[in-house]
């Protein structure tokens, strides 16, 4: 059975620690036992999970932007990780057309300082570099990508994760390509959902907005599908890759990481699912379209990692939406969100570790 106990005791690191999904991460990681240092900006939104939740007392919280390299090398140095997780970046695409430099600077110098600090810091023995499913090169075809097809993101976000990608392999087949190399891989995650997201330009964030303010959902883009899925799921692969390859480098990989097919919604399903389990009448409206580019359609291929890992969903998107929810109705009445956040993350590890390895 999986057993999330490897982690205690050990040293990690995480950049973007105090973003939606890093604070997941974090969580999980400090109640299995593990020393966590986190290394990122101030949380990008107001209000944020990490602050409402105070998880800056359960880490070695440190304040830092991946492009400061001399920065982040002292931070390697200091606390010798183990294991490292890089989610730090500037993850919006409607934000990354307005500011595409401080994007393409984040994501791709943020991602080769990492490697950078891994090269020169001997006691880094597995990596997992957090990037996106729309790394592919994407033809608004209905299909679901795997592993082995073309990079090439269309807007700025997605094509600078794309070079995420190439700088990782480079690396790995420049630098880190003998037996006692640390281990590498990258995670292409799907769109993620839970309590705590915060961020603009996200269907969950704004569903809770407009339920907060007694208003309709408005959606863009109904029709447009995605791989959905609760921020559980990813960042529990995430642990299990990276204590899986720890130990043996044949786990070292590049992956898929999404929902079951049957599970793939599109806006418009998702924000119905929504509103069904928020009730008060809450009910979606057409918005006018405005904006720049973004992909019809987004599926994911995850046969590698059910395959190598043994890997499969423990929340559908009606769990994820629920769990969203709870939260979020914990936070608009102003209650106790943190213990209802360790509470959903307990939940799910137990189920999680019911499956086997």
């Amino acid at each position: 059975m999986r057993d999330i106990s490897f982690y205690k005791g050990k040293k990690v690191l995480i950049t973007g620690h105090t973003g939606f999904k890093g604070g997941y991460l974090s969580s999980v990681l400090v109640r299995a036992g593990a020393i966590v240092t986190g290394y990122s900006l101030e949380p990008p939104t107001t209000p944020s999970l990490f602050k409402l939740c105070g998880l800056e007392g359960d880490i070695n919280h440190i304040i830092g932007d991946v492009r400061d390299y001399d920065k982040l090398l002292k931070t390697f140095r200091e606390n010798k990780p183990e294991i490292v997780f890089h989610l730090a970046a500037q993850p919006i695409v409607r934000t990354s057309y307005k500011e595409p430099r401080l994007t393409y600077e984040t994501n791709v110098m943020g991602t080769v300082n990492i490697l950078e600090c891994i090269r020169n810091t001997d006691s880094v023995r597995s990596f997992l570099n957090v990037t996106t499913d729309k790394v592919y090169l994407n033809e608004d075809k209905d299909t679901a990508f795997t592993e082995d097809m073309p990079l090439d993101g269309f807007d700025p976000y997605s094509n600078s994760k794309s070079c995420s990608e190439l700088v990782t392999h480079s690396y790995v087949k420049s630098f880190f390509n003998t037996e006692d190399a640390p281990a590498i891989s990258t995670a292409r995650a799907g769109n993620v959902i839970g309590g705590g997201d915060f961020a603009s330009d996200r269907l969950i964030p704004d569903c809770v907005r407009a339920a907060e303010k007694g208003e309709n959902v408005v959606i863009r883009n109904p029709g447009s599908t995605r791989p959905f899925q609760h921020v559980m799921e990813p960042v529990m692969v995430y642990t299990d890759i990276a204590m899986r390859q720890y130990g043996d480098l044949s786990f070292a990989d590049y992956y898929n990481v999404g929902p079951e097919l049957s599970d793939v919604k599109s806006a418009g399903e998702l924000a119905e699912i929504f509103c069904r389990e928020w009730g008060e009448g809450l009910s979606i409206v057409k918005g006018e379209v405005k904006g720049p580019h973004e992909a019809a359609f987004l599926r994911l291929d995850c046969t590698k990692l059910k395959e190598k890992l043994g890997w499969k969903s423990i929340w559908n998107v009606e769990d994820a939406v629920r769990n969203t929810v709870l939260w979020s109705r914990i936070y608009v009445k102003g209650g106790d969100v943190r213990g209802e956040l360790l509470r959903q993350i307990d939940n799910y590890v137990t189920e999680w570790g019911k499956t086997d390895v």
